[in-house]
């Protein structure tokens, strides 16, 4: 079972200020990449896992905005840690 819930907005800074669009869709094949479960929601995408293996994936995003051509990338995470097991569905079973 996972022991965390990691949500993350990557804000790339593009080369020529272009659209973000394509960088974001980059981050989020990286995840989809890694295997971790995931969601994808409009200002932030939230991946549940163990916490070691969702901290890599975010080094490699970032990582990919840069050979993309970004000078930098900022990052806003939310990271929930349980040791004993935590779930996306779990957190959001009461609004179903």
């Amino acid at each position: 079972m996972a022991n965390s819930l990691v949500s993350v907005q990557i804000i790339p800074k593009t080369p020529n200020g272009e659209d973000v669009i394509p960088y974001v869709d980059r981050a989020i094949a990286i995840i989809e990449a890694s295997g971790v479960n995931y969601q994808v929601n409009p200002l932030e995408t939230t991946m549940e896992g163990e916490l070691s293996t969702l901290l890599r994936v975010i080094e490699q995003m970032s990582e990919a905005m840069v050979e993309m051509g970004c000078a930098s990338v900022m990052s806003q995470v939310k990271i929930v840690y349980n040791p004993t097991g935590i779930s996306m569905d779990k957190l959001t079973e009461k609004y179903r």
